[in-house]
């Protein structure tokens, strides 16, 4: 099945029930940005167009707070907030730093903070998430922004991955996961172990309360297929049954599980209760199950959209006379629902129209929509610097892959133009600085320090995570466009994205939804002006790849790249950059 944009975007046509509580008027939203909210009563899917992969929320009172995994990018652990499901805003981060510091102090690509969980008891907020290559943590405070705890280790399993917290209610303890079969070296396993009350630490080793391997086959709408990267495990009590909600069939293929069992070790019984149907909307993936002040049922979950990353999706859930739950638009008779596109808000309080900070005029340093590639240094950025970001030409990888002091934000929508401008004040010769597309492939355009004076360029890298390829070390170098201009001051930067559908190979061991013959990257134009009006292109298109587990990702960066005189020069270099400002797609 071939995606239709504007259907995949807007739902064109889609009839919906709209209610009487429509959210009032609020100052528009900047074009280019994604705005889930149409003001009618109804939603647009996804509710977080950004890259927030293994969404988890928790309800307390009227609020909604939501976490998702970080990986590598620092502070990690975002924690955002709404009062209707639809209306986010992020407050702040759980993690300052991932540890051990020392070994994320460079950019660990697809290592650090895995798929969380978020969960309220007993007056505190608390947050377990796997880094699989050390163990289990958990964070916790009183107050959702923040301060949080230092991370404490709770289980130090390999490969342990996916971890959710659950009190019972004798109080005792428990806490489900899943593993990695990378570092555990098996998987489509979920143990189930007990903590100490405090949830500081597990007490046994566990037992293993679903192995995927030995299910019957789950009723898909793709006929009968086998339980496979079960994981994501989230545990819930309702009616007497303990219910394990497991996505299956991997990221891109596969569907919601359900398991339910009278006892909290089992036996557990299966069924699937989403999945993706003939929409494009694939996965769906790991999500969480959260219920409104007034009794409605609802499921956030993401869908892998490739170099868009893992956005968050909110579906309609309800639970069947028979104890089982159906998510989203039920399909026919069947058992199982599958992800909607547009429908009527949630029935609670109106919010006002809201979305993840996105462009920043820098004018008390830098907003919350940006993260490192790795623990920061203090030195990286000049944070006595008002009304400008001041970023120091910090020696690092001339490949940026391997580079940490890269400031980076998710992309905030489909179709987008961001500008920026950039003032290059160098320490030695080899300094650069501009405005970065990053992913496997990254490219950017900015300013560098030559021999001959600074000039304008247009840079970019194809396969930069180096690595064995057949056996082989993958190999990659830049390509440069220079501009025929004198820069003498600041120049003024451009990225412009546009979105194009590719084909893409399914896995040939496994059955497939047709989603899966298909990927979602963009094409991305460069341009540069002297005067701040009038653009000019320099260089190629390029065209857009994930990174390890994440979207592309757009920023700012300065550095004394290896390779050249600056990266042990005495005297370091700083780039001045005036704003960053997300708008409508321009040439």
């Amino acid at each position: 099945m071939r995606t239709n944009f504007a259907f995949l975007l807007f739902a064109a046509g889609c009839a919906i029930a709209v209610p009487s509580h429509a959210a009032p008027a609020a100052a528009p939203m900047p074009p280019g940005v994604w705005v889930p909210d149409q003001g009618d009563g109804s939603y647009i899917n996804p509710v977080l167009n950004g890259d927030y992969s293994d969404p988890d929320v928790v309800r307390v009172g009227d609020d909604f707070y939501l976490t998702a995994s970080s990986f590598t990018n620092i502070p990690g652990l975002p924690v955002l907030h709404s009062k209707d499901l639809v209306n986010w805003t992020l407050i702040g981060y759980a993690l300052d730093r991932n540890v051990p510091a020392a070994h994320h102090a460079a950019p660990r690509h697809g290592g650090g903070v895995w798929a969380p969980a978020i969960r309220h008891h007993g007056g505190k907020f608390y947050i377990y998430y796997p880094d699989p290559d050390f163990g289990i943590y958990m964070v916790s405070a009183t107050d959702p922004k923040g301060p949080w705890t230092a991370p404490v280790m709770v289980d130090s399993t390999k490969g342990a991955i996916d971890p959710a917290p659950f009190w019972d209610d004798d109080g005792q303890a428990w806490l489900v996961h899943g593993y990695a079969a990378s570092r555990a070296g098996f998987a489509n396993v979920i143990t189930l172990k007990k903590m100490k009350t405090d949830g500081t630490q597990t007490l046994d080793a566990g037992v293993r309360i679903i192995e995927g391997d030995k299910l019957p086959k789950a009723m898909t709408s793709q006929g009968p297929m086998p339980w496979f990267t079960t994981e994501g495990p989230k545990l819930y009590k309702r009616g007497g049954y303990y219910y394990v909600f497991a996505p299956s069939g991997s990221v891109k293929g596969g569907w919601q599980g359900v398991f339910r069992a009278k006892r909290i070790d089992g036996p557990y019984e299966a069924r699937n209760v989403m999945d993706q149907g003939d929409t494009a909307i694939n996965g769906p993936h790991q999500g969480a199950w959260v219920d409104t002040p007034s009794g409605e049922d609802w499921f956030l979950h993401f869908s892998d959209t490739d170099s868009y990353g893992r956005r968050v999706f909110l579906q309609p859930m309800r639970w069947n006379a028979d104890g089982w739950p159906v998510i989203g638009a039920q399909q026919g008779k069947q058992s199982y629902g599958a992800p909607v596109s547009r429908h009527a808000k949630p029935k609670v309080a109106a919010q006002p129209v809201a979305v993840p900070a996105n462009s920043d005029e820098f004018d008390a340093g830098y907003h919350l929509g940006w993260q490192w590639a790795a623990n920061p240094a203090q030195d990286w950025v000049d944070g006595s610097v008002r009304g400008q970001l001041r970023l120091k030409a910090v020696s690092s990888s001339a490949n940026l892959w391997e580079a940490g002091n890269l400031l980076t934000q998710k992309l905030p929508g489909m179709a987008f133009s961001v500008t920026s401008s950039v003032e290059l004040r160098p320490g030695a010769i080899g300094e650069r600085a501009g405005l970065l597309v990053m992913g496997y492939d990254y490219a950017w355009i900015g300013l560098e320090n030559t021999v001959d004076g600074l000039r304008l360029v247009q840079t970019a890298r194809l396969k930069s995570n180096l690595g064995l390829h057949l056996g082989a070390l993958q190999q990659s170098s830049e390509t440069v466009v220079t501009a025929p201009v004198a820069v003498k001051g600041p120049v003024h930067v451009r990225l412009s994205f546009a979105p194009v559908e590719v084909a893409a190979l399914p896995p040939a061991e496994r059955l497939y939804w047709p989603s899966m013959l298909r990927a979602t990257h963009a094409k991305v134009t460069f341009s540069y002006s002297l005067d701040g009006a009038t653009f000019h292109p320099l260089g190629p298109a390029f065209t857009t790849q994930p990174g390890r587990w994440v979207g592309t990702q757009v920023g700012l960066f300065a550095q004394a790249p290896s390779g050249t005189p600056s990266f042990t020069a005495t005297r370091v270099g700083y780039a001045d950059f005036d704003y960053f400002r997300f708008s409508q797609a321009k040439p």
